[in-house]
C-alpha cells in the first residue's frame, strides 16, 4: 500500500473513532458533558434535548469520515472538534484539556491537508 493511501486510511479510522466513540456518548445524553453548554449560555434543559441530535451528527460524521471522506465534512469535523476541546477551558477545565484533545481536530485537518484544501465551493462535495 502506498504510503499517502495508508497514512489516510490511518487518519480515516482515528477520525471515525473520536467521532463515533463521541456521538455514542452524547446520543446517551453524558451528565458530564451539560457544564460545557451552560458555560456558553445553553440551559441544562437544552442541552438534554441538543446532545442526541449532536451525537446522530457526530455518528455521521464518523461514518463519512470512514467510508466517504468528503471535503465538507473534513472541514466541519475540524471546526467542531477545535471547537468541543476549547470549550473545556471556556467552561473553567484547565488548558491541558483542550490540549489533551488537539488531536479531534488535527487528525480530520490532516486528512484534509492531505486531499488538497477546497479552492472553491465544488470541491468542498469531492474526496480528492
Amino acid at each position: 500500500m502506498e504510503k499517502q493511501t495508508m497514512t489516510e486510511w490511518i487518519l480515516r479510522i482515528g477520525i471515525f473513532g473520536a467521532f463515533l466513540g463521541h456521538g455514542v456518548f452524547a446520543l446517551g445524553v453524558k451528565q458530564d458533558w451539560i457544564p460545557f453548554f451552560t458555560a456558553v449560555g445553553f440551559s441544562e434543559t437544552a442541552a438534554t434535548t441538543l446532545m442526541p441530535v449532536i451525537g446522530s451528527l457526530d455518528i455521521i460524521v464518523a461514518l463519512f469520515a470512514l467510508v466517504w471522506p468528503i471535503r465538507l465534512v473534513l472541514v466541519w469535523a475540524t471546526l467542531w472538534g477545535f471547537m468541543t476541546a476549547l470549550i473545556r477551558p471556556i467552561a473553567g477545565d484547565p488548558i491541558w484539556d483542550f490540549v489533551e484533545r488537539w488531536a479531534n481536530w488535527a487528525a480530520p485537518l490532516a486528512l484534509l491537508a492531505l486531499q488538497g484544501f477546497p479552492k472553491k465551493l465544488a470541491d468542498l462535495l469531492r474526496v480528492r
